[in-house]
């Protein structure tokens, strides 16, 4: 069983590769999911005597996605019985210490983390000063290498080899136990305001608002609008057709990322 979380297309591609590979279903996006549980709030779900359960997300400022964290404090596994539980993390360099948090976030509902992966994919990440997009040939290396890491993880998970690969980098304390909280309490958290504006160009085609996996857009007189709550997967700004959408002052001579599968 296979759980996603993706705002431009690069985990949603890793998790539906490893799902081909693996021959184990349709993976789920956890926003819909969430969207779907109902009453209770609580996602729940069962195994299969052998099934494991793997969870492809984003890295978001050395962290976990915060809808993937959301999604794994909603998460039942009605028949757990020792089932291994795996995480594969996208990121555009490095991780930090994101196996740590999902590891904890995991335990929480008593799942504990067989092992984790994070594979390297092109940047998308522009709604900061220092950050961007890559190089067209950083990103064309990446599309190019990728498949191999995501084959060489399918074959760890069945058993056939001992693949270790998860990039911590430099400084993982103060990315993930400093920088991280910041990003999820100020940019990321379900209070915070986006400084998302739309230009004159904009069609109102209304792909930003059905792509929002946070549900903080709305179609208002033909254009977007933002309310609170979002959790900075840059789907809507990296997407947009028209390069309708920017970040304050920061992005406009900043280049656009999506998966090209999407």
């Amino acid at each position: 069983m296979i759980f996603y979380f993706s705002g431009t297309g690069n985990s949603r591609w890793v998790a539906g590769k490893l799902s081909e590979i693996l021959d184990c279903g349709t993976p789920a996006a956890v926003h819909e999911e969430l969207r779907n549980a109902g009453e209770s709030g609580m996602c729940r779900y069962s195994l299969g005597a052998d099934e494991p359960l793997i969870l492809v997300f984003p890295v978001h400022s050395w962290g976990p996605a915060v809808m993937m964290l959301r999604f794994v404090s909603h998460l039942e596994i009605s028949n757990y019985g020792g089932q291994p539980v795996y995480a594969v993390c996208t990121c555009g360099d490095t991780c930090g210490w994101t196996d740590r948090m999902i590891r904890k976030a995991l335990e929480s509902r008593g799942l504990p983390l067989t092992a984790c992966w994070s594979v390297r994919m092109p940047n998308n990440y522009i709604l900061m000063k220092g950050f961007g997009v890559d190089t067209d040939e950083v990103r064309e290396t990446k599309l190019h290498t990728a498949p191999h890491e995501i084959e060489a993880i399918a074959g760890a998970i069945r058993g056939q080899s001992h693949y270790r690969c998860y990039t911590v980098g430099k400084e993982p304390w103060l990315k993930t136990r400093v920088i991280n909280p910041l990003f999820r309490r100020f940019l990321a958290g379900p209070d915070s305001r986006t400084e998302f504006r739309v230009s004159d160009a904009c069609t109102g085609c209304g792909l930003c608002a059905r792509n929002c996996p946070a549900g903080v857009i709305t179609m208002q007189d033909g254009r977007p609008v933002w309310g609170r709550g979002c959790v900075q997967c840059t789907a809507c700004i990296n997407r947009c057709p028209v390069r309708a959408i920017d970040w304050g002052g920061i992005t406009q001579s900043q280049g656009r990322y999506h998966h090209p599968a999407l």
